[in-house]
């Protein structure tokens, strides 16, 4: 059986983008693959959360992963720090992984233009990309190195697919280096070189209520799995429009085609031809739209909003998870690293 690897930042809560983008999917290959899925909760360490937060964090995500229909007994669901094989990769791969490459990624070039933009308390974008200045501006090493422990992510279980979007398609390719590095180096096959995974289609990419690209946590343009309502409908209601079509069969504005990309994933589809037609004959009402679209996303996620606060409740239950999870990922994470220990030379005397 194939062996499938995936993760997410233990930061705020996960929201239709996610749901539709990935999790859906998870859902339906955990009965056909070896899956392991966790919580990155390493890696949300480099915004220095407080220790508070940084729990009630984890444990939001879990919550939501179970609650949306990640099975346990079918996958092997767990925490990334409580797999301490994790770091001793990276620690490895980092010995592997050169400054310049990491200087390049576009996650990285990202990070430091914002920091930039923070410390001069401009936009984002008065910062150029060849900028120079590094004056007032600190960047901690783990975002430096941040490609390198999703390698070790991803390694660790010896991956043959990964599920990523476009904008994870550098740092996969950087784990398929490392491997690819470290075989060779080492005159020894421990690593399999992972392959992007799209579950057999096209990509879904779910737009934000903003009118421009992706639903995304650091956008603020998305609705989340744990919204009531009122958020929702709120939210909903306050999508960018326009005064609507002036002419038949006009083409849809991006932003009016992103509540029809929304309606798709949630609304009958009589619903959805009755709207289409509306606009095409320019008797389409925006506010009936948009309150039928809150009512059937509503209609969507407030079940699953149940099941998260019965679980997230649950102590007994998400140390079983945990614990199973954890002893699960560390018989895969150690019987990989005893491999790589080998390969390069560590002994046991």
């Amino acid at each position: 059986m194939k062996t499938v690897v995936s993760g997410i930042r233990s930061t705020g809560h996960l929201h239709l983008g996610n749901y539709f983008g990935a999790l859906r999917n998870f859902v339906k290959i955990q009965e056909q693959f070896n899956c392991f899925y966790f919580i990155a909760d390493l890696h949300s360490l480099t915004t220095h959360p407080h220790p508070d937060d940084f729990h009630a964090s984890v444990r939001t995500i879990l919550a939501e992963y179970l609650a949306a229909g990640l099975d346990p007994e079918k996958c092997t669901l767990f925490v990334q720090s409580d797999v301490p094989e994790v770091s001793e990769l990276y620690v490895l791969l980092n010995m592997l992984a050169y400054k310049g490459e990491l200087e390049r990624t576009t996650s990285f070039k990202d990070k430091v233009r914002l920091a930039k933009a923070q410390a001069r308390g401009v936009a984002v974008s008065d910062v150029a990309e060849n900028d120079q200045n590094d004056e007032g501006v600190n960047i901690n090493a783990g975002l430096l190195t941040y490609p390198v422990l999703m390698a070790s992510d991803i390694l660790i279980h010896r991956a043959n697919y990964v599920p990523v979007g476009k904008d994870q398609m550098q740092h996969l390719e950087f784990a398929r280096t490392l491997a690819r590095r470290f075989n060779n180096m080492y005159g020894e096959e421990v690593f399999p070189e992972p392959e992007a995974f799209n579950f057999g289609q096209a990509p879904i990419k779910v737009p934000g209520l903003d009118g421009s690209g992706k639903m995304g946590k650091s956008e603020g343009n998305g609705i989340y799995l744990y919204d009531d309502e009122k958020t929702i409908t709120k939210k909903v209601m306050r999508a960018l429009t326009d005064s609507g079509p002036k002419e038949p069969n006009s083409p849809m504005p991006d932003y009016i085609q992103n509540l029809f990309t929304l309606m798709a994933l949630v609304s009958e589809p009589v619903v959805i031809d009755q709207f289409k037609a509306a606009y095409a004959d320019c008797s389409i009402r925006y506010g009936d739209l948009k309150k039928q679209l809150a009512a059937d996303i509503c209609k969507f996620t407030l079940p699953i909003r149940e099941r998260i606060d019965d679980i997230y409740n649950n102590d007994e239950f998400l140390r079983k998870v945990t614990r199973q999870g954890a002893e699960k990922a560390r018989e895969s994470a150690a019987a990989t690293l005893a491999l790589a220990r080998k390969a390069v030379g560590f002994k046991t005397f």
